[in-house]
């Protein structure tokens, strides 16, 4: 247990209403975004700079503490869950965004920047930050890159490494580190910044990033198109793709996921149709139409049931928002939502589909499906109740079933979600165990006393890690 005269200590390094250690105050910080996985901390601390994250690190040594990082707890794999018990180092309160360079075209932000007002801020300078991870609205920045997020726009824009240009942070021996610059190109020594991103807290505290602004596209074009086949649909992306055709934005809804976020939004989507596209197509004004007018034949030869395109920019930002809902509102019918992350080469998407419904009925289960479509990047999502053991058993067997296909494929275990504690025994299937002995050793350089974020992306031998984690994780309400 932390010491009363360390809990002292920190209050008077980061004052009183910085540093949480009752147990009341403790309880919402022992999970992120993955409910059934809850581990206490022993104390949570939020420090403001960069100086005050090392005197929480220094104290945690001496107290023999584990260090678990934190942004707004979003991340849905159970990457910020204090599976030792330890410190919280919640790092929300550093929220400063400190410059929007418009001649370099970039930002630097501290890590507690939520996503959403990064890009409201560089937009009112006329740029374009182009990650757009589902929890934008409270997702920090040091999480999105932690975590390597994903989006929507991941399928042209790429994902947030992609804009990653500088970071600078503590490592777990309290000494700081800054990597990359504002310089376009940068080949000197090792890519420590493109490692950082997607470690998952597990190699360093990232304090402040600065990221690479783009111009905004100038025009966009949105159309939805519905299917009485969800196959069918997986082939227009395919063909679309082949046709080299890159949208902003590829998503995908099945029936059971129209009809709950239908219910949820009610904005007059089709209940009857076994699935929907969301396509968006932007850049300049000329290339935008002829990509359009290719989208729309490409949906008409693989006869698509219905084909529309949003009225003006408030229609389209109202289909774009219900998609972003669909997790939501298939965890609103029933009490445990198992949600999985798998990723395919997108010419396997339409098989992907055949074998998620294959699947479903074999194990007799009711399962929603939206993803990502573009980049093959979908999330079968298994509606349940964890008090049913025997239909618990199915779901996980229909995981098993399903990530054995995606990796024959040459799919991967976890698109956007990361590996965190829900994922580890999948990434050992994907990357096998000489892969694993890697990544080990890789973090035995960085933290040799196992001291940050412990127990995550691989096992360590630890008894304290969660058990079952070839089941997935739970949304439950």
């Amino acid at each position: 247990m932390i010491s009363t005269t360390a809990i002292a200590h920190l209050k008077e390094k980061l004052g009183d209403p910085n540093v949480l250690h009752e147990k009341e105050d403790l309880l919402t910080l022992g999970y992120d975004s993955t409910p059934g996985v809850h581990h206490l901390p022993e104390v949570v601390v939020y420090p403001q700079t960069a100086e005050q994250v090392i005197w929480a690190m220094e104290i945690a040594h001496r107290e023999g503490l584990p260090l678990t990082p934190r942004g707004s707890g979003t991340g849905l794999s159970g990457g910020s869950v204090p599976v030792r018990g330890g410190m919280v180092i919640g790092l929300s309160r550093m929220n400063r965004i400190l410059e929007i360079d418009e001649e370099n075209l970039t930002a630097t932000a501290e890590a507690g920047v939520v996503t959403l007002d990064l890009f409201n801020a560089v937009a009112e300078k006329d740029l374009f930050y182009p990650p757009d991870p589902g929890s934008q609205k409270i997702s920090t920045l040091g999480g999105n890159v932690a975590e390597n997020a994903g989006g929507l726009r991941g399928l042209k824009y790429g994902v947030t490494r992609d804009y990653v240009m500088q970071l600078k942070g503590v490592l777990p021996d309290r000494s700081l580190f800054c990597t990359g610059g504002k310089s376009v190109k940068d080949v000197a020594g090792y890519g420590f910044k493109d490692l950082m991103s997607g470690s998952e807290g597990t190699l360093g505290l990232i304090t402040e990033v600065t990221v690479k602004l783009i111009p905004p596209p100038q025009d966009k074009r949105t159309i939805l198109a519905y299917f009485d086949d969800i196959r069918t649909a997986g082939e227009a992306v395919s063909r679309i793709i082949a046709a080299k055709i890159i949208p902003s934005t590829m998503e995908i809804m099945d029936q059971a996921t129209i009809n709950c976020v239908e219910d949820y939004v009610k904005i007059g989507l089709p209940r009857r149709m076994a699935a929907l596209l969301l396509i968006e197509v932007d850049g300049h004004p000329a290339p935008v139409a002829e990509e359009a007018d290719g989208v729309r034949a490409i949906l008409e030869q693989v006869k698509a049931a219905e084909i529309h395109v949003a009225r003006d920019a408030a229609h389209a930002a109202d289909l774009a928002a219900a998609r972003r809902t669909a997790l939501s509102a298939l965890a609103r019918v029933s009490s445990t939502t198992l949600l999985e992350d798998a990723t395919v080469p997108r010419s396997r998407l339409a098989e992907t589909f055949g074998e998620i419904e294959r699947l479903t009925q074999k194990y007799g289960l009711k399962v929603g499906t939206f993803g990502h479509a573009g980049d093959g990047n979908l999330h079968p999502t298994v509606l349940c109740d964890e008090r049913d053991h025997d239909e618990m058993k199915r779901a996980h067997d229909f995981y098993n079933e399903l990530y054995e296909q995606v990796l024959a494929w040459g799919g991967t275990v976890s698109g956007e979600h990361g590996i965190g504690l829900a994922k580890k025994a999948y990434l050992a299937r994907q990357i096998g165990e000489g892969g694993v002995q890697v990544m080990k050793r890789i973090k035995q350089a960085f933290d040799p006393e196992g001291i940050l974020n412990p127990g995550k992306i691989f096992d360590e031998g630890d008894p304290c890690t969660v058990p079952h984690v070839e089941e997935g994780f739970r949304v439950s309400h």
